[in-house]
């Protein structure tokens, strides 16, 4: 099965962030409020957004953005336009 989203959406894979430690306290996920990383697997049919955004790119989205959806064993997020915060450039 594939999932193409539609309009001003993009289909996510999160990127497994490092935990963060301080000294030697670890440092729970919910304590860090800070935006999360995704590979882009899908563009939504919206053109303009198709020019920003393509497939395999890193984008930097808002912590609590996105639907979460189970595909193929795999949790994925379909995350809206106004949820992205920016493209990743290596």
């Amino acid at each position: 099965m594939t999932i193409q989203p539609l309009d001003d959406r993009v289909l996510v894979k999160v990127l497994e962030e490092e935990e963060q430690r301080s000294g030697h306290i670890i440092i729970p996920d919910v304590a860090k409020e800070k935006p999360r990383i995704g590979q882009v697997l899908a563009v939504g049919t919206d053109e303009d957004l198709q020019e920003k955004i393509k497939v395999n790119d890193k984008i930097l989205f808002a912590k609590y953005g996105g639907e979460e959806i189970k595909l193929n064993g795999e949790d994925l997020l379909v995350v809206q336009r106004s949820d992205i915060l920016a493209i990743i450039k290596e």
